[in-house]
């Protein structure tokens, strides 16, 4: 019936070996960034806002960040160069028009194609996924794939000729 004593237990069954490290799924982790608002974790939603280092927020979210000024509130790391609302630029994003997340009901039974993204560049017309670089203009905040940028060549923004780029 066993715990008898008649059993020998054998080294593999004793020793356990290095756990293995789990790896970051980078797509994943891609997705999140830019799907994501990067202090409350909800999905984005406009208005959204960057910041210089090109974290991705919900307004209304760094609004509540910043007018909670209680003594038990935790630093948010992903928040916590943010001092005031002109920390962050409001960004003008074109839309995809071949994006349908949020038109679609919501039953749990559609699949959802992570890939796709919600928003475009209106230049080139890259999506916004993870895969290609983005960058926004301070001043207007319009933003443009680094591809748009290098190929017009123009410290300027096409729409309202204003600004500088930064990047994300």
């Amino acid at each position: 019936m066993g715990c008898d004593g008649g059993t020998i237990p054998k080294r593999h069954e004793l020793v356990k070996g290095p756990r293995k490290v789990e790896k970051v799924d980078k797509n994943a982790e891609l997705v999140a960034r830019w799907h994501y608002c990067a202090l409350s974790q909800e999905k984005l939603c406009r208005p959204i806002v960057a910041c210089e280092l090109g974290r991705l927020y919900n307004k209304d979210a760094i609004i509540e960040f910043l007018l909670d000024k209680s003594a038990d509130k935790t630093p948010m790391e992903a928040a916590s160069h943010i001092k005031s609302i002109k920390n962050v630029t409001e960004l003008n994003l074109a839309d995809n028009p071949a994006w349908n997340g949020d038109k679609e009901s919501i039953k749990g039974d559609k699949y959802d194609d992570i890939q796709s993204a919600r928003f475009i560049c209106p230049v080139v017309g890259l999506e916004m996924n993870g895969r290609h670089r983005f960058c926004f203009l301070r001043n207007c905040g319009c933003v443009f794939s680094e591809r748009a940028l290098k190929e017009i060549k123009s410290e300027v923004c096409h729409k309202n000729r204003e600004g500088g780029p930064e990047l994300f």
